[in-house]
């Protein structure tokens, strides 16, 4: 069967090679971007790099063909700025985007020309082949194909044990089929970027760019984190932190607190997080109210025990960790 991307469909996945194309058929170039019609999209794809820095996700979508050219304008205005964390920021952020329109169609979509498409893009993008469960409500991937993904989650309901297989498969909602290429698409769009080769910028781009730099250059300076006294679990995710490489949540629970328990203030602990290329300082400094227990159930959380962490693979004991059974119980022994 032949599958039909069409400009709709385009617009909320403009990553895929079909994009370019449709751009081509239109006549769009080069000098198109030196237009004054075109400051409108220059604009927007700015502020949409703007925001996914800060950690939102743009789900807006307007014409068609204005969402696949604020897409490419974006990956240009990134490569121009040329800061890594930005770079990252932003890639996950528009994966973010793909992921919220990715899981919608694959709820609501019972035609077959679509969930081809759907198909399509997992096996193009991420070598991932995905069929739909026999109930018609579930999808099903191999299970191959199923941990070498899932190995990066900590979560208990990724474990195999906790999942539905048969016959060679694992079986996946909507959400969840998603969810295990959310790096992947990620990554994706920062290698697109990174590969990119502009060979001359138009003056529009060059003058958005510097602008951007010096508004987000500022905002997105790694925080050197003094590492050498905490356990090796906490040093570990402070060191994942400094890359600017995202935690999963038990690591987030856990250094979140860690640190509380020893006395820094929230503050502080929010600062820890601004590494994270999905950081949000509103969300995160909520959540972390919520572990001091000044928010929501008023309830302060405690460390995660060693038993626990280790289960969650989260645990980097050496030698100094003989005999603690929580992380708070580090160095006592030595002092």
């Amino acid at each position: 069967m032949s599958i039909r991307v069409g400009p709709g469909d385009l617009a909320k996945y403009p990553f895929l090679n079909e994009a370019g194309e449709y751009l081509r058929q239109s006549g769009f170039g080069w000098d198109e971007l030196e237009k004054p019609e075109m400051k409108e999209i220059i604009d927007t794809a700015a502020s949409r790099i703007a925001a996914g820095t800060a950690g939102q996700v743009n789900d807006s979508l307007e014409r068609y063909e204005k969402e696949i050219l604020v897409f490419l304008v974006s990956l240009i205005l990134v490569k121009s700025i040329s800061i890594e964390p930005v770079l990252k920021k932003y890639s996950l952020s528009e994966a973010r985007r793909a992921e919220k329109f990715l899981t919608e169609d694959l709820k609501k979509q019972t035609d077959p020309q679509k969930r081809a498409l759907f198909a399509k893009i997992f096996e193009d993008l991420f070598s991932l082949k995905i069929d739909v469960a026999e109930n018609g409500r579930l999808f099903k991937v191999k299970v191959t194909d199923y941990l070498r993904r899932s190995s990066h989650f900590h979560e208990q309901e990724w474990r195999m044990i906790n999942r539905l297989v048969s016959r060679g498969f694992v079986f996946l909602d909507a959400d969840e089929v998603v969810r295990l290429v959310r790096n992947e698409l990620a990554i994706l769009i920062h290698d697109r970027v990174a590969k990119m080769n502009i060979p001359q910028m138009p003056a529009a781009i060059r003058q958005k760019a510097d602008e951007l730099r010096a508004e987000l250059a500022p905002k997105v300076q790694y925080r050197a984190q003094a590492v050498t006294e905490y356990p090796p679990c906490i040093k570990h995710a402070l060191e994942v932190m400094g890359r600017a490489e995202n935690l999963p949540h038990s690591a987030r629970v856990m250094l979140a607190t860690y640190l509380l328990a020893v006395g820094k203030p929230v503050d502080e602990v929010v600062e820890v997080f601004k590494n994270a290329p999905d950081f949000n300082e509103k969300i995160t400094r909520y959540q972390v109210e919520h572990l001091a227990g000044t928010k929501g159930s008023r309830v302060k959380y405690s460390v995660p025990s060693c038993d626990k962490l280790r289960t969650e693979n989260l645990c980097f004991a050496t030698g100094d960790c003989a005999g603690i059974i929580n992380p708070m119980q580090f160095g006592r022994k030595r002092a």
